[in-house]
């Protein structure tokens, strides 16, 4: 089965390279345990399993791995050791099945209605904001145009770091003063974007509210006031994860999963981790697409997930 993703070269070197820090410790791992071994058995499995749920996998989907593989072992008898990476790259993929994008036309908008409203949560600390200017970025760079909504009024941070970077993009942010109402914001800005022909609204929110309820009445009344203006909005909403919190990732994953309806993930910082396996986790966990990955600061290190070359990037062999 060849591994073939969508990535161009120049990209999926950045891939790699992001990805370096999670591929060495896995292959260390994954060395050791297959040391001395020349066929897969019971002891390797035992020992593959404690590599995966080392690498941040998750203990359910590395026990889901783990079956995949005992299956292909029962099928074909004798599985020589030196295969387990590729047999590991063709279950893993298998096993996001559900979680593909087909192509990168998606910051080209194909067949999606305009302007595509796209609401972004997540808590302070994982990348949200560098998340929004790096969307904002590769929307402009396909021609489209593009406005944000600085709807984090809680802190006057959120606002400034937020028009910074669109500074830096080159779009337009409508903002409000530190305190006020978020879904006027999201408001004032849904219809900014009518006006002007945008084709992409970004709408930041909250990082952090008092509790689950506060976050659940904040998001619901910012969706419900975007609705008197675009009846279908937001068309996505994207939750944004630290993927150097590994475990805690998976936390803010159920904490904003049951407080709204996410319909895609974005997991950054993962060349500055080994936990990168946390993607694998989160997307088979939560059966929610994980769209986009953050492996690097540049405006550009904003990747639209593939599962193919992220796990061809994960395990081949140097």
């Amino acid at each position: 089965m060849a591994l073939l993703g969508f990535l161009g070269k120049d990209k999926k070197e950045n891939l790699n390279k992001g990805l370096e820090k999670t591929k060495e410790s896995v292959f260390h791992k994954l060395s050791r345990a297959v040391a001395g071994k020349s066929k897969v058995d019971e002891e390797v499995l035992d020992k593959l399993e404690e590599v995966l749920v080392s690498s941040d996998v998750g203990v359910t989907t590395t026990l889901n791995i783990i079956e995949r593989i005992e299956a292909r072992v029962a099928k074909d008898k004798y599985l020589n050791a030196s295969e387990l990476n590729a047999i590991l790259k063709e279950e893993i993929v298998a096993l996001l099945e559900k979680n593909k994008i087909d192509s990168e036309s998606d910051f080209l908008l194909t067949g999606k209605k305009v302007p595509y409203v796209i609401m972004v949560v997540g808590v302070n600390g994982a990348g949200k904001t560098t998340t929004i200017a790096k969307l904002a970025y590769q929307f402009k760079s396909a021609g489209k145009k593009v406005l944000i909504g600085a709807a984090d009024t809680f802190r006057a941070a959120a606002i400034e770091q937020l028009q910074i970077w669109a500074d830096r993009v080159g779009v337009s942010v409508v903002r409000q003063k530190m305190g006020s109402d978020p879904a006027s914001v999201a408001f004032d800005t849904l219809k900014s974007g009518v006006s002007t022909g945008a084709d992409v609204i970004i709408i930041d929110t909250a990082g952090r509210l008092h509790n689950k309820i506060n976050l659940m009445t904040e998001l619901s009344k910012i969706k419900r006031v975007m609705k008197k203006v675009i009846p279908d909005a937001p068309h996505e909403v994207l939750l944004v994860l630290d993927g150097s919190t590994g475990q805690n990732a998976f936390e803010q994953a159920k904490q904003f999963t049951a407080s709204t309806n996410v319909t895609a993930m974005a997991i950054t910082k993962l060349d500055g981790t080994a936990k990168g396996g946390v993607v694998i986790g989160i997307s088979d966990q939560f059966k929610i697409p994980v769209k986009y990955i953050g492996i690097g600061e540049k405006l550009e290190d904003l990747l639209i997930f593939n599962r193919f070359d992220f796990v061809d990037s994960l395990f081949s062999e140097k």
